[in-house]
């Protein structure tokens, strides 16, 4: 069985056929939260060390660290930060030294800086996986030399010089044109991870059954491991919740093996909690006096106020069971285990002894 072997100090996570699904936590990064970009650029790194210690408790296996942030008020100052060479190479290295300190999970080096990848790379304590390299010559000139430089596996976007395709032959194509490459720098196939390219099913209906298609191929033919942006196939559609928890555990069973994405069902905010009282109050209905935040959100299907697991979470979780990558269920159990049962579940009795 292929096996990619991503590490930490401390620890080892195994991305292969024959293993559970390894889920990398991508919430580390600014591209698209204004906030979190803007903290960066003061140098604030609470929100990031919050997002590890949350994406690990909610099962994350990986954490992902892309550097591509935007410092509008420093560039405003000085020309250099409009720049991502200037900007990325420090900032992942202040990135990963943070994580490091506060997590032990291996990590993912997230950048299109090649100067940055090569920062993370120092930084980072064990053998990260790198992401990522595309079919584009530059780019595979460019990073194909890293990752044998470091002995470390890399993720491979099935693109190149004429874009994405929508054509699943091509990006197989890529795919392969990549790990061929790869060898010639002496890179074996195990380490090497293929993103297909997960299109929107709400734009292109047989977007699903293309990836299912892919990722069997990748696996039959190229004997490789994969993984996706996982929440790429629900985009622009309602419940998006529920495409995602349909989608991951069918991507598995065609034999996807990891997938980048928030392990963590994000806390309902106060706003939304008061917009729901309000509506409840105008329809005339009365909430029982000293009623906590918590209970209420949970009481209508709001959420939580906390930090939680998210349901695409309990989908992999279920079909790691259902798979048997997860041996008698433990991890299901432990997983869905009402704090305060005892060993023998609901529904056991205790034996009485004579």
């Amino acid at each position: 069985m292929t096996r990619t072997i991503v590490e930490s100090k401390t620890k080892t996570a195994i991305i292969g056929f024959d293993q559970p699904f390894a889920v990398i936590g991508e919430r580390i990064n600014p591209t698209g939260r204004k906030k979190l970009a803007l903290e960066l650029e003061v140098g604030d790194f609470s929100t990031v060390e919050a997002d590890a210690i949350s994406q690990v408790a909610a099962g994350a296996t990986i954490l992902d660290i892309n550097s591509g942030a935007v410092f509008a008020n420093k560039m405003s100052e000085d020309p250099r930060y409009a720049d991502n060479n200037f900007v990325e190479p420090p900032l992942m290295r202040e990135l990963i030294k943070r994580v490091q300190a506060i997590c032990d999970v291996p990590l993912c080096i997230d950048s299109s800086v090649p100067g940055a990848l090569e920062e993370g790379l120092r930084a980072a304590e064990g053998r990260p996986l790198l992401n990522s390299v595309t079919g584009e010559e530059e780019r595979l000139e460019l990073v194909l030399p890293l990752v044998k430089k470091y002995n470390v596996p890399v993720v491979a976007i099935s693109n190149d010089d004429t874009g994405i395709s929508e054509n699943p032959d091509v990006r197989f194509a890529v795919a392969k044109k990549i790990v061929e490459r790869a060898a010639d720098f002496g890179i074996p196939a195990h380490d090497i991870v293929v993103d297909p390219l997960v299109m929107p099913v709400g734009a292109m209906g047989t977007a699903g059954l293309q990836v299912f298609t892919l990722v069997r191929r990748l696996r039959d033919e190229l004997g490789v491991n994969t993984t996706c942006g996982a929440s790429n196939i629900s985009f622009g559609l309602p419940n998006r919740h529920g495409i995602n928890d349909a989608f991951l555990p069918m991507a598995m069973v065609a034999g996807m093996t990891s997938a980048i994405m928030n392990p963590v069902m994000l806390p309902i905010n106060q706003k939304k909690i008061a917009a729901k009282k309000e509506s409840i109050a105008a329809a005339g209905i009365i909430l029982p006096e000293g009623l906590d935040d918590e209970t209420f959100v949970s009481l209508f299907g709001m959420g939580s106020t906390q930090s939680k697991a998210g349901k695409e979470m309990e989908a992999i979780r279920a079909a790691n069971f259902l798979m048997n990558n997860d041996p008698s269920g433990s991890a299901w159990i432990k997983f869905n285990k009402v704090p305060g049962d005892d060993a023998g579940g609901r529904g056991g009795r205790k034996r009485r002894r004579g």
